[in-house]
């Protein structure tokens, strides 16, 4: 099965990875140490429980340079995988496998890290009713994957770009002069999805009244974010957002908001701990 991505080359993310990691002279080790000839097989598991994400990403590294690899998937993304439990298969010319290994871990550990974080953030919110969105705090050239990822562990992507909503803050109400007033001009600009960074609860009225079709409740208290969806009524979805973490995500959720959103879930996930052990065929 193809893998793709809305705006996303994998090609030529393998490309580059790889020539990143090459430089002029190539796997120099892998060239002096392992004959041309030799065969290597191997598996990949995780060493702590994981969310998967990434695995076919891994796996074009592989392809990429021995396209005669024989790959067995032995689970796939966005499922559980528990410590010790084997990922994929591969078997190959050692010198290829050897030379994508740091590449192919490096993007499946750093989107499963994504994944993981998100689903522990998903399964602190279940039966709340309330739903987990991402954000735009993602690493430079890594927004379609790291969104992809958080998708495998259970959010709701929010915006992928600068065009697909306006979203008003607090610079852009303190330059336009209001909040009703920089709504105003988003409606005369045509904007559909206009949504409105609310730091006060007296904001809430002028930026509905004005056209605001989503209310981000920002740095709000539980009493405070209560306060606001009854103010709001369901006329628009709210969304509590700004310093939430794990341990107090669950109490947010449980204001009645319609959507929670987490920057930390790309911005600070750490990798998780995954290792490719090859054995000799």
């Amino acid at each position: 099965m193809t893998f793709a991505l809305d705006r996303f080359d994998l090609d030529d993310f393998v490309a580059a990875t790889l020539a990143e990691d090459l430089g002029e002279g190539g796997d120099i080790t892998s060239a002096a140490v392992i004959p041309i000839a030799a065969r290597f097989t191997g598996s990949m598991r995780s060493r702590e429980e994981i969310v998967v994400a990434g695995l076919p990403i891994a796996e074009a590294f592989f392809r990429a340079l021995d396209p005669q690899v024989l790959i067995e998937r032995a689970v796939e993304d966005g499922e559980r995988a528990e410590t010790g439990r084997i990922l994929l298969r591969v078997e190959g010319r050692a010198q290829a496998l050897l030379t994508a290994e740091r590449s192919a871990l490096n993007i499946l550990q750093h989107l499963s890290g994504v994944a993981t974080s998100t689903r522990r953030h998903v399964d602190a919110i279940a039966g709340t009713g309330a739903i987990l969105l991402d954000t735009r705090k993602t690493i430079p050239g890594l927004r379609a994957l790291e969104k992809y990822a958080t998708r495998m562990g259970g959010a709701r992507n929010h915006r992928m770009r600068l065009d697909d909503a306006a979203m008003i803050k607090d610079n852009h109400v303190a330059i336009a002069g209001g909040v009703g007033e920089a709504v105003r001009r988003a409606v005369a600009a045509g904007i559909e999805r206009i949504i409105v960074e609310v730091d006060h609860l007296d904001q809430i009225e002028p930026a509905i009244g004005a056209g605001a079709t989503h209310l981000l409740l920002d740095n709000m208290g539980p009493a405070a974010l209560r306060e606001a969806v009854a103010m709001v009524g369901g006329r628009v979805p709210t969304e509590a957002s700004g310093g939430l973490a794990l341990d107090t995500i669950r109490e947010a959720a449980l204001t009645g908001v319609t959507y929670v959103s987490v920057g930390r879930i790309t911005q600070s996930a750490p990798a998780v701990d995954i290792g490719l052990d090859f054995t000799a065929a």
